[in-house]
């Protein structure tokens, strides 16, 4: 199991090498919503999303996923103002 569930508000994301992607939000269904101003991206005019798939383990106050930091942000979700995208 890899701990989900106990994913809250303001905990680091990071990569499966430590780097950091960027700062939960919240948990919206079976997704991450990252904080937009720390989203790991150059861009902050929407949130980006990681999915539940992603998730390796939640281990103190961070959430690492199976992905490498390089990686993660051509898998994000991503949602306009209009609703996710996808």
């Amino acid at each position: 199991m890899s701990g989900f569930e106990d994913i809250r508000e303001h905990m680091e994301v990071i990569g499966a090498d430590g780097v950091h992607i960027g700062t939960v939000d919240r948990v919206e269904d079976n997704r991450i919503k990252l904080i937009r101003a720390d989203s790991g991206v150059a861009h902050t005019e929407h949130h980006h999303f990681i999915p539940r798939g992603l998730v390796a383990e939640v281990e103190g106050d961070k959430v690492r996923l199976t992905a490498k930091g390089d990686v993660v942000a051509d898998l994000f979700e991503e949602e306009e103002s209009g609703g996710p995208i996808g």
